[in-house]
C-alpha cells in the first residue's frame, strides 16, 4: 500500500481505492472458524441432523425410522411445527417474540371449522376467514407492540389466555368440532392429499432451478458490489448438495407404498404448500426491500430508523405475517385431524421458536433465512418420532428437545461474542 500511496496521481489513487474494495471478492481467505460462523453454518446443523437419522436408524427397532412410509409420516408431521416456526423467522429477525402462536393457530381453524360446519359456508371462504382472523390477532399483537411500546414478551403471553378463551367460547359446547367438507379435509387428511406423480416430481425441479438462479444472481450483485463472494467450487457445491437432498427425498415419497396394493403415495400436499412457503417468504425476505428493512431493523433499531425506515410499520406486518401463517399452519393440521378442538398444544410455540433457533436464526435479530428452518424443524420432528418409535415417553421426548434447544441458543451467543470480538 505505500508504493500505491506515494503515488500522487488522481489515477492511482482511484485504483488504490478500487483494490481495496475489491480484494475481499477475490483474495481475502476465511479461517474455518469463520465459514463455521458464515457461509458453511448450515453444516454444524445438517451434520446434527444426520447423526439424529444414523442413531435412530440403527438402533431397535432397527430399519423403521428411514422406511418410506414412516418418512412420508415425519414430514407430514413436520408440517405444522415448520410453517409455524416460519412465521417465526421475520418476528426472531427484530429481536422479538412471540408466544401466542400455537392458540392463534388454533382460533384461526376454529374459525375456519365453525364457518364450513356450522354456517355452511363455502371451503374456500372459510380457508380465508380462519387466515385473515389469525393475521388480524397478529396485528392486533403488532399494534401494541409497535405503537404503545409494551414488551412483545407481555403482549403474546397475554393474547396466548385471551385467544384461548375465544376457541373455548366458539367452540362451545362442543370441545371438539368434526370436519367433513371434503375441500379442507383434503388439503392434508385423506388417503387423496397427495401430488399427482407430474407435479410431485415437477414443482420440486421447479423450486430447484429457482433457488440456483437466485444464488448465482445473488453472486453476481454482490461481485458487482465489491462484496465478498464465494468461489465458484463452494456455489456449485452447494446447489448439487440442495439437489441431492431434495431429489431423494422426492425418490423415497415417490416409492412409499401405499394402503392400497400396487400403489405409491407420492409427496404429500402439506409438504408441498411448506416448500412453496418457504420459497414465497424468503424471497420476500431477500429480494424486495420489506425484507432487507426487516433485517436492518433487526440489526440495529435506531440506525434503522434514522435510515428513513418505519419501524413502526415493519414491527406490526411482521407480527401479522407471523400469525397469519400460525393460521395456516392450524388449517392444515385441523385438515390432518379432520377436527379442530378446544386442545392447545402446550409445545408448539416453543418447538417452532427452537426449529428456527436450531436452524440458524439468531434470537438478538438482524441473522437468519426462511431455509434455516427445514432443518430445524426435522431436528425437532425427527426426535419425537425417533423417541416414539422407540416407545419413550413424552417426559424424555420434552427433555431431549430441550437440551437440543439450549445447545442452540448457547452456540449461537458464542457465536455472536466471537464475531464482536473479531469485529464482524
Amino acid at each position: 500500500m505505500s508504493n500505491i500511496v506515494n503515488k500522487n496521481t488522481d489515477e492511482s489513487n482511484q485504483q488504490a481505492m478500487a483494490s481495496s474494495v475489491e480484494a475481499p471478492s477475490y483474495t481475502q481467505k476465511q479461517t474455518f472458524g469463520q465459514l463455521l460462523r458464515g457461509d458453511l453454518g448450515f453444516l454444524p446443523v445438517f451434520l446434527t441432523l444426520l447423526i439424529i437419522v444414523v442413531y435412530f436408524t440403527a438402533t431397535p427397532p432397527a430399519g423403521i425410522f428411514l422406511q418410506p412410509r414412516n418418512f412420508s409420516n415425519l414430514l407430514q408431521q413436520s408440517v405444522q411445527t415448520g410453517i409455524t416456526a416460519l412465521g417465526v423467522v421475520p418476528v426472531l429477525l427484530l429481536a422479538e417474540v412471540d408466544l401466542s402462536l400455537a392458540v392463534v393457530g388454533t382460533f384461526g381453524a376454529v374459525v375456519m371449522g365453525i364457518l364450513s360446519e356450522r354456517m355452511g359456508v363455502p371451503a374456500t371462504a372459510a380457508i380465508a376467514a380462519g387466515i385473515l382472523a389469525g393475521a388480524l390477532a397478529g396485528a392486533i399483537n403488532g399494534f401494541f407492540i409497535a405503537v404503545l411500546r409494551i414488551p412483545s414478551f407481555i403482549v403474546t403471553l397475554a393474547a396466548y389466555i385471551f385467544y384461548q378463551g375465544a376457541v373455548l367460547s366458539l367452540l362451545a359446547p362442543q370441545d371438539t368440532l368434526i370436519i367433513h367438507n371434503p375441500t379442507i379435509v383434503n388439503i392434508a387428511g385423506s388417503s387423496t392429499s397427495f401430488l399427482p406423480d407430474w407435479l410431485g416430481i415437477g414443482l420440486p425441479i421447479v423450486l430447484l432451478i429457482v433457488y440456483a438462479v437466485s444464488v448465482f444472481y445473488d453472486q453476481t450483485i454482490r461481485k458487482r458490489n465489491g462484496l465478498r463472494t464465494k468461489s465458484m467450487p463452494q456455489l456449485v457445491g452447494r446447489i448439487v448438495l440442495v439437489a441431492a437432498i431434495v431429489l431423494g427425498v422426492v425418490f423415497t415419497l415417490e416409492n412409499t407404498p401405499s394402503p392400497t396394493p400396487g400403489l405409491y403415495l407420492g409427496v404429500p400436499t402439506g409438504v408441498a404448500i411448506f416448500m412453496i412457503l418457504i420459497l414465497i417468504v424468503w424471497l420476500v425476505l431477500t429480494k424486495t426491500t420489506y425484507g432487507r428493512h426487516i433485517y436492518a431493523a433487526g440489526g440495529n433499531a435506531e440506525a434503522a430508523r434514522r435510515a428513513g425506515i418505519n419501524i413502526t410499520m415493519i414491527r406490526i406486518t411482521v407480527f401479522t405475517l407471523c400469525s397469519g401463517l400460525a393460521a395456516v399452519a392450524g388449517v392444515i393440521q385441523a385438515s390432518r385431524a379432520n377436527s379442530v378442538a378446544t386442545a392447545i398444544s402446550p409445545v408448539l410455540t416453543l418447538q417452532a421458536i427452537a426449529a428456527a433457533v436450531i436452524g440458524g436464526v439468531s434470537l438478538f435479530g438482524g441473522k437468519g433465512s426462511a431455509w434455516a428452518i427445514i432443518l430445524g424443524t426435522l431436528i425437532i420432528t425427527s426426535l419425537a418420532n425417533g423417541l416414539s418409535l422407540q416407545s419413550r415417553g413424552t417426559d424424555v421426548q420434552f427433555m431431549i428437545q430441550g437440551a437440543v434447544l439450549l445447545l442452540a441458543v448457547t452456540a449461537d451467543a458464542l457465536i455472536r461474542r466471537a464475531q464482536a470480538r473479531s469485529g464482524r
